[in-house]
């Protein structure tokens, strides 16, 4: 072996020793040439020594090639053969038009109705109004929702003569449904009224319909009720609530264990609050935003500003999260009810943990 590592680097072409003579003279006769000693694949007839024979042994000739490894230092880089040369370009040619083939048949995919069940090129919605009404629809909601809340309801319980700590544990479910109602009625108000010069509104826009698949697909969304509960533990492990904290109105009528409250809170929780809310975001919001926004732009915006509503930051991520998931059920369905009712089934899940 010390002889072929004298002449040259020997590449692993399935051979066994050379004589150094033989080598020598391919070499020497390179040189006279002006070319590189470094041999490309060159055919030599020369004695082959097996390497299960012994050096005294008889020797066979036989035709082999010669492989040498070229490290970059050839001044020839063309001695490549031409067949090797040309079936690595027509195998790099292959893979790009593989490529260029898989390319374009990921672009002629209907997305839009695979994922959405949504027709290439059929317009999403009809928008006629503006930014501006977007923009005016969604402040006085979330203002008429705070001031109902905060003060329109709790003057007018003053007024009555009775404050809202000094109820019964069925009393303070009363009021809760009371005060989300109104909140929700005058939501509504706020909606019909900044919608009433563009009436009759075009088709598609606030559908509720029995018909169709739109509880399958509000199924479909509830299996990623888990994935909403670890992104509930994630976001409490990084904005941990505030302590001492104390027990809601809702969890205190809860460790009464009285029947009438907890029917009530029920009703709040999984009936009310999921009407309210998903009129005003996948119903309004998220179809207006498609004006201006792709239609998973529309989604996120509205599934935002539905986390933001709740006011804690200790569950924007599973809101927003959840937010998503109904935006995009109620896209697939084309139907407010399919929303609705997985909103529903989320809080009701939630609001029977705390019994």
């Amino acid at each position: 072996m010390m002889e072929v590592l004298l002449a040259g680097r020997l590449n692993s072409c399935g051979f066994s020793h050379l004589p150094y003579s033989s080598l020598k003279e391919v070499r020497d006769s390179r040189y006279e040439h002006g070319r590189s000693p470094h041999l490309p694949l060159l055919p030599v007839m020369s004695n082959l020594q097996p390497k299960s024979r012994s050096w005294t042994q008889p020797l066979k000739i036989r035709r082999l090639f010669v492989c040498y490894a070229d490290n970059g230092l050839s001044d020839d880089s063309s001695e490549m053969p031409t067949e090797t040369q040309s079936s690595l370009d027509d195998e790099a040619v292959s893979s790009s038009s593989r490529l260029e083939s898989w390319v374009t048949y990921l672009k002629q995919v209907d997305w839009m109705n695979i994922i959405f069940r949504w027709q290439k090129g059929e317009p999403l919605w009809k928008v006629p109004w503006t930014g501006q009404t977007i923009f005016q629809v969604m402040v006085l909601w979330f203002a008429a929702f705070w001031v109902m809340g905060s003060w329109i309801i709790p003057i007018a319980a003053q007024l009555a003569g009775f404050s809202r700590h000094s109820l019964s544990f069925r009393g303070q479910a009363l009021y809760s449904l009371i005060t989300d109602i109104a909140e929700g009625t005058v939501g509504i108000w706020i909606l019909r009224r900044c919608l009433a010069r563009f009436v009759p509104l075009p088709d598609g826009w606030f559908t509720i319909n029995l018909k169709g698949k739109w509880l399958l697909e509000a199924c479909w969304g509830c299996l990623l009720f888990p994935v909403v509960n670890k992104l509930s533990q994630l976001n409490l492990l990084l904005l941990p609530l505030p302590a001492p904290i104390a027990s809601s109105y809702v969890e205190q009528s809860m460790m009464s264990r009285d029947p009438i409250a907890t029917l009530l809170y029920a009703i709040v929780i999984s009936v009310c609050a999921p009407v309210w809310e998903e009129v005003i975001f996948r119903g309004f919001l998220l179809p207006s935003m498609t004006r201006y926004l792709p239609l998973w732009g529309a989604i996120s915006v509205s599934a935002l500003a539905f986390a933001l509503a709740h006011f804690s930051m200790q569950r924007i991520l599973p809101l927003t999260f959840l937010g998503l998931v109904m935006g995009f059920v109620f896209v697939r369905s084309k139907n407010l009810l399919a929303s609705i009712v997985l909103h529903s089934l989320w809080n009701g899940f939630a609001f029977l943990e705390l019994l």
